[in-house]
C-alpha cells in the first residue's frame, strides 16, 4: 500500500530522495537534467522557444537556492536566534533546497543551508533548486488543507524506484509512458491537481513561528499568505495561481521534443513573479551564485515578470481634479488587477504612490513618493529610522506624506522589526485588496492592519486616496502625474541586515547598492490638466 508523509511547521519532513544513501531508503528524486532531455527544444509555430526546461531554468524555482537575498535572511535569523539554528535552516531550505533537505531527513538529520554553501556543481540536490521531480509529485491528499502549508506536501515515500508516479494534466500513453519511465525512472499519470492553486500553496503560504531571546516558541506569524488572500477574493474558483503565472501557449503543440504530441493549453515555465531584481543580480553575479542558466534565460524571466508587472497587476486613475482658491485638489484611485493582495508573498514587496504636480513652466510645485538613488523613498518615515513607519493616509497634503502600500512586522512588545522569527504581529498591512476581498470578514492570517481598516476608501479591489496641494505663487495649467511603483525589496529589508555581521549579508547589501536606482518598476501610470 502507498503511504505518504506530510509536515507541519517547523517539524522535520521525514522524507527520502535520489542520492547515494543505502539501499533501504528508496530513491525519490532525480535533478531536472533528466527532464530536459525530452522537455527541451520545444518552439511553437511562430518561431517562439518555449522549452519547458529553458524557461524553468531562468526561473526563481530553479535559482532559489542561489537567491544571494534568500542567504542573507537566514543568516541573520539564525545569528539573532542562535539556539534555532538548526531548526531554522533545516525549515528554511524546505521550500528553497528541497532535495538537499529532505535527503538529509532521510538520513535522519535535520536540512541545512550553510554547509552547501557556496553552492558547487557536485552538489545537484542543493543547486537544483525547487526542481521539476518536487512539484510533479506532489500528491492529491491534504492539498488546501493547513497541513499542507509550509511545505507540508505529501510524497510517496515506499513505492519502488521505477514504479512511483510522476503528475502531468495529460493520458500517455504505454509507449510513451515506457520512454519516459526509462529516461527519467518515473511513472507518468494524470494528475488534474497538478494545475490547482492547491500545490503552488504548498510553499507559498508559509507561518512561522516566533521566537523569543532564548529560542522559545512563543507565537506565530503568517509570513506570506497569497493563497488564503485568493481564498478571500472573487478570483477564487475562477482562476488559478498558474493561469497568471505559468499562462498557457495558444494553439496546440507538443510538451516533448521525442515523440511528443500536440497537446492543448501547455503551460509556460517561467514563472512569472514579482521578483525581478533578482533575475539581474544572478545575471550580474554568475560565477559567485554559480548560476546554470543562459544570460538570455535569466533575462527572459525579469523581462517577462516586469511585462506581466506592468500590464496585469494593476490601474491608476485621477479623478475629481480641479482647482479653488489657489488649492489644488485630485483623488488618486488605484485598482488591483492581481488575485491577491499587492505586492503579496514576502514581507520586504512595497508599492506606493508617486505624485507630481508641475506649473505650466515644468517646474515641480509638489512630489510625494519620490524614489532615492540608494533605493529608500523620500519622506517615508521607515526609510528614514528603522523604529518607524509610514501610516496609512487617507489624504495627503505635505511632500513628506506618501501612500505606501506595505506590510510592517512588529514583536511581542511593539517594536518595529524585519526579523522574521522576532515577529509576531503585522503593525501595518494595507496592501492593496483583491477584488471581492471582504476585509470585515477576512480571518486573522489575511486581515487589514492599522489605520487602512477603518478607511472606507480602502476596499476589495481598490483604494482611493486624496491629495491637497497648495499652488498659490505657481502659475498654471498645472500637470498632475500619478504612478504606482513597485520594489520587490524594500530599502529596510536590505539595510537591516547590516545588524550582523556575516558573509552573506555583506555581499547582498553589496548587491542591492549596486542595483538599488533600478531596484522598482512602474505599474501603472495617469495624467491630468487642471487649469
Amino acid at each position: 500500500m502507498k503511504r505518504t508523509i506530510t509536515s507541519v511547521p517547523m517539524i522535520a519532513l521525514i522524507l527520502v530522495c535520489a542520492t547515494t544513501v543505502g539501499a533501504q531508503v528508496p530513491n525519490l528524486f532525480v535533478t531536472s537534467e533528466s527532464c530536459m532531455a525530452c522537455h527541451n527544444g520545444l518552439v511553437t509555430p511562430a518561431g517562439e522557444d518555449v522549452s519547458i526546461g529553458v524557461g524553468w531554468r531562468g526561473s526563481m524555482m530553479a535559482n532559489a537556492a542561489r537567491d544571494p537575498y534568500w542567504h542573507a535572511a537566514v543568516r541573520r535569523e539564525t545569528m539573532v536566534h542562535p539556539t534555532a539554528s538548526a531548526a531554522i535552516q533545516n525549515e528554511c531550505s524546505a521550500c528553497h533546497m528541497p532535495m538537499a533537505r529532505f535527503q538529509a531527513n532521510a538520513e535522519g538529520h535535520r536540512g541545512e543551508v550553510f554547509s552547501h554553501l557556496p553552492l558547487s556543481h557536485g552538489d545537484d540536490f542543493a543547486t537544483d533548486g525547487v526542481s521539476c521531480s518536487v512539484c510533479h509529485q506532489i500528491q492529491d491528499e491534504n492539498l488546501g488543507e493547513r497541513s499542507s502549508f509550509t511545505a507540508g506536501f505529501g510524497l510517496d515515500t515506499t513505492t519502488p524506484e521505477g514504479e512511483r508516479q510522476i503528475f502531468g494534466p495529460y493520458e500517455v500513453d504505454a509507449g510513451r509512458m515506457s520512454l519516459m519511465r526509462s529516461a527519467s525512472r518515473f511513472q507518468p499519470a494524470k494528475g488534474d491537481h497538478i494545475q490547482s492553486s492547491e500545490v503552488c500553496a504548498t510553499c507559498h503560504t508559509l507561518f512561522t513561528h516566533t521566537l523569543d531571546a532564548d529560542g522559545e516558541v512563543v507565537g506565530e506569524l503568517p509570513e506570506q499568505v497569497p493563497y488564503l488572500e485568493w481564498k478571500h477574493s472573487s478570483f477564487a474558483g475562477v482562476r488559478s495561481c498558474q493561469s497568471c503565472h505559468m499562462p498557457v501557449i495558444e494553439g496546440e503543440m507538443a510538451i516533448s521534443s521525442v515523440l511528443g504530441v500536440s497537446r492543448e493549453e501547455v503551460s509556460r515555465h517561467v514563472f512569472r513573479g514579482g521578483n525581478i531584481l533578482m533575475p539581474r543580480i544572478l545575471n550580474a553575479h554568475r560565477q559567485e551564485l554559480a548560476v546554470q542558466a543562459l544570460p538570455q534565460e535569466l533575462q527572459t524571466t525579469a523581462q517577462q515578470s516586469a511585462k506581466n508587472l506592468q500590464t496585469a497587476a494593476a490601474s491608476v486613475s485621477l479623478v475629481n481634479t480641479g482647482i479653488s482658491n489657489d488649492t489644488l485638489r485630485t483623488e488618486v484611485v488605484i485598482t488591483n488587477l492581481a488575485g491577491h493582495k499587492l505586492p503579496s508573498a514576502y514581507p520586504s514587496r512595497r508599492t506606493w504612490i508617486h505624485f507630481v504636480v508641475s506649473d505650466a513652466s515644468g517646474q515641480i510645485v509638489f512630489e510625494s513618493g519620490g524614489l532615492n538613488p540608494d533605493g529608500s523613498i523620500r519622506g517615508n518615515d521607515n526609510d528614514t529610522r528603522s523604529s518607524r513607519y509610514e501610516t496609512h493616509h487617507q489624504t495627503i497634503d505635505h511632500p513628506e506624506q506618501v501612500q505606501i502600500y506595505e506590510a510592517i512586522m512588529g514583536e511581542p512588545d511593539g517594536t518595529v522589526t524585519t526579523v522574521l522569527l522576532s515577529a509576531i504581529t503585522y503593525l501595518k498591512d494595507n496592501r492593496l485588496l483583491p477584488a471581492g476581498f471582504d476585509k470585515t470578514t477576512a480571518e486573522e492570517a489575511v486581515a487589514v492592519h492599522g489605520s487602512a481598516e477603518a478607511d472606507d476608501d480602502f476596499v476589495g479591489g481598490r483604494d482611493r486616496v486624496g491629495y491637497v496641494v497648495d499652488v498659490s505663487g505657481a502659475e498654471g495649467p498645472f500637470i498632475v502625474d500619478a504612478e504606482l511603483i513597485y520594489q520587490p525589496i524594500g530599502y529596510r529589508w536590505a539595510h537591516n541586515l547590516g545588524d550582523q555581521e556575516a558573509e552573506e549579508i555583506e555581499r547582498f547589501i553589496g548587491y542591492y547598492e549596486e542595483m538599488a536606482d533600478s531596484s522598482s518598476v512602474v505599474l501603472a501610470s495617469a495624467k491630468a490638466i487642471s487649469e
